[in-house]
């Protein structure tokens, strides 16, 4: 299945995927209002929260990997069985639903983005929401070198990514534990993989602004782990492999003071 999916193909074939929201927001909105409101017909909510990771602590981050149960139990009670392909959107451009996505696609899932988001889809919206019938789901361990610790990462020889804005990546965020950023790490916010249309550039475009992945792979972080993924989207399609997720990113690093910052 191809990483990113276009409205007038997801229109033409409602019925050969699973259509997923998730909508989310930094500033506290509410992803299930805003989905309430409208969304794609025969679309499924998942939180972030609450589906796509664990409670936050400080010592995990705030999004931390939800445990392989609690991931299998959340597709499963919306109906999303072993195999079946998915496409995730949101209206941020891809930057929560690529998390869905990069979790997805690790397992060895098909999995899409919805390229554009929401404000692609070509239809109307529905308010309408689904009841599916649950499904059994056997959980699958997480691929240790699809996802990676602070030590890993302090260790790493791949070139590492922060997709936070460069504002945060320097000064820090009243959200974030510290200043700074992990050691060597490079700025590649999030919002730069997208044209003025909200799509993802060019696969050459990517290429060249990711050109330092292109030895060992790569390693992509934000504030938590979720914005984080539309960098390692990104980079896939941009065709570079051997790519890894660290979930705890800047939440867990920095709240760590035995860890350096850079700023």
């Amino acid at each position: 299945m191809r990483p990113l999916v276009s409205g007038d193909c997801l229109a033409a074939h409602p019925a050969d995927v699973r259509v997923v929201d998730v909508r989310w927001y930094l500033d506290g909105r509410s992803g299930a209002e805003a989905y309430r409101a409208g969304h794609i017909p025969g679309a499924v909510w998942l939180d972030v929260d609450t589906d796509l990771s664990a409670p936050a602590t400080t010592a995990d981050g705030r999004h931390p990997l939800p445990t392989p149960e609690r991931f299998a139990a959340a597709l499963g009670r919306v109906g999303i069985a072993a195999g079946d392909p998915v496409v995730a959107y949101d209206d941020t451009g891809g930057s929560t639903a690529s998390r869905l996505w990069w979790m997805l696609h690790a397992l060895g899932e098909p999995a899409a983005v919805l390229d554009g988001g929401l404000a692609a889809w070509p239809g109307e919206l529905s308010t309408d929401v689904p009841d599916p019938a649950p499904v059994e789901r056997a959980p699958r361990p997480w691929p240790a070198d699809r996802f990676v610790t602070a030590d890993e990462v302090a260790r790493t020889r791949a070139a590492v990514y922060d997709a936070r804005t460069a504002e945060r990546f320097v000064h820090g965020a009243e959200i974030d534990p510290r200043p700074g950023h992990v050691p060597g790490a490079l700025s590649a916010w999030w919002g730069d993989n997208l044209d003025g249309a909200g799509r993802l550039r060019a696969p050459d475009e990517l290429r060249a602004k990711y050109a330092a992945a292109a030895g060992p792979g790569g390693i992509a972080y934000c504030g938590s782990g979720v914005t984080a993924c539309l960098d390692l989207l990104a980079m896939h399609v941009a065709g570079i492999d051997d790519l890894a997720l660290y979930p705890g990113s800047w939440s867990q690093w920095g709240a760590d003071p035995a860890r350096p910052a850079e700023t």
